[in-house]
């Protein structure tokens, strides 16, 4: 048998790619990695965790005019500093990425700080000239954000600026209905610019039950968010007096101080060399795998959301676990992509696991449960902010097929929801629960009768 340089050689030092490349080397593998530029990837540096951070700090906006309705008393305006989140922000990315890095070091991988590219099925080429051979390759290295090439993009931002902006933005025109448009429009929003969200569809959150789409996108624009539906830019120009001129495919124009562009992700694998090793791609350009995460060339393999398949943290790194148990403990497994829990951190936030009533109803009879209310959260305070929770039921198993919740906590209800979900819980073993109370939670296992057939 060939020797190798490696017994594992890992592209991207993100979620999944720092996993596997872990776990492989307590198996006893001699493991490198490369990364060419910050160990953590989208989630840790550009993602997730900056995000949830920036999602906290702007709900202390409300959290100061809720406080008087429950006696407190606030002497003076509170006044935002904006950068002073981002370097509290970047300090706790910083001290992340150290423990990623020190991780890797302690299970004995060999960490290249700079770029990897494929030079053969067995052999990766990093930028400093090095070639190394590895008996097994892993991709690894995520996605990245899609702008269009429209006439003056060069001054448009993506989610790889926005959390490293030097100033806070008076007005902002964020374009795209997904949930990183809608996540950064409720944390502009929170922080006090002024926010236009234009989406070319006409209902954001596309893929989401309808119920929650419409109740997101309803309480979205109570807190001031401005929705323009139906068109997206066509052409940027920069005004005299400072910011932009957006023109928009449907005639209108906005003027703005930043354009934000959350038009979605793809595979990051533009110049990594895969084609040229045979490795074959979708046509928008994620690696091809298998149950088992193996590219077309058996020696490599992907794992994240360089395959296009579920991107969320989580799931990559359920990959990358997958995977090491199937190469380097001879024990063959497949991740599992079904019935993930989901949150979304819009203002209100989301908590979503399973199907939604539509994808429901097109595979058989269902029941819905469906209960709008104040959370008790905001009684004092006076906020017009609604509740949803929702069950997707089907009529003749009784299996809960989809739990949406949307409010307060949203996503940290869903975590535990989700496991009587995966676990094939019934609409009557909800009902055989016990309340919590007082809590929001409690509607999940109150709702006893179902919403009427219109």
């Amino acid at each position: 048998m060939a020797d190798f340089d490696f017994d594992l050689f890992v592209i991207g030092g993100g979620s999944g790619g720092v996993r596997a490349a872990r776990m492989a080397a307590l198996t006893g593998a001699r493991v490198g990695l490369a990364e060419e530029f910050r160990y953590g990837g989208t989630c840790v540096v550009r993602g997730c965790v900056p995000k949830k951070l920036m999602v906290y700090a702007s709900a202390f906006a409300e959290a100061f005019e809720d406080a008087e309705g429950f006696g407190w008393s606030v002497p003076q305006k509170p006044v935002f500093d904006w950068s002073s989140l981002i370097a509290a922000k970047d300090a706790e990315i910083a001290r992340l990425e150290g423990l990623y890095a020190a991780n890797l070091d302690r299970t004995g991988v060999h960490s290249f700080s700079t770029r990897a590219t494929l030079a053969s099925a067995h052999e990766v080429r990093l930028a400093t000239g090095e070639t190394f051979t590895a008996r097994h390759i892993l991709i690894a290295t995520g996605g990245r954000p899609f702008l269009p090439q429209i006439p003056g993009i060069g001054h448009a931002v993506s989610s790889n600026e926005m959390f490293d902006l030097p100033a806070q933005p008076g007005r902002v025109l964020i374009v795209g209905g997904g949930y990183i448009a809608c996540e950064f429009a409720g944390i502009l929003n929170g922080l006090g610019s002024a926010v236009t969200l234009a989406y070319r569809r006409d209902l954001v959150l596309r893929g989401f039950d309808a119920d929650v789409r419409t109740h997101v996108a309803a309480e979205m624009a109570k807190k001031g968010i401005a929705f323009r539906y139906g068109g997206e830019p066509a052409a940027i120009t920069p005004r005299a007096g400072g910011g932009f001129t957006v023109e928009m495919d449907d005639g209108g124009e906005v003027e703005t101080d930043l354009v934000f562009f959350a038009t979605g992700r793809v595979p990051n694998t533009a110049g990594l060399g895969l084609e040229e090793v045979g490795v074959a791609l979708t046509p928008n350009g994620a690696v091809k795998v298998d149950a088992f995460s193996q590219s077309s060339v058996p020696s490599i393999y992907a794992v994240g959301d360089v395959t296009d398949r579920l991107a969320l943290t989580p799931v990559a790194i359920r990959e990358g676990m997958a995977f090491v148990d199937t190469v380097f403990r001879a024990t063959p497994t497949s991740p599992d992509h079904d019935l993930v829990p989901t949150a979304v951190f819009t203002q209100p936030e989301i908590g979503t696991v399973g199907m939604s009533e539509e994808e429901a109803r097109a595979q058989g009879p269902v029941e819905i449960y469906r209960s709008s209310f104040r959370p008790m959260l905001h009684t004092l305070s006076g906020r017009d902010e609604r509740m949803l929770m929702k069950l997707v039921v089907a009529r003749e198993s009784r299996r809960v097929l989809g739990c949406h919740i949307v409010g307060h906590g949203a996503g940290e209800m869903i975590q535990l929801a989700g496991i009587a979900v995966k676990m094939g819980a019934t609409k009557e073993d909800f009902d055989r629960t016990c309340a919590v109370h007082p809590t929001a939670a409690e509607e999940l296992v109150t709702m006893r009768e179902p919403v009427a057939e219109t």
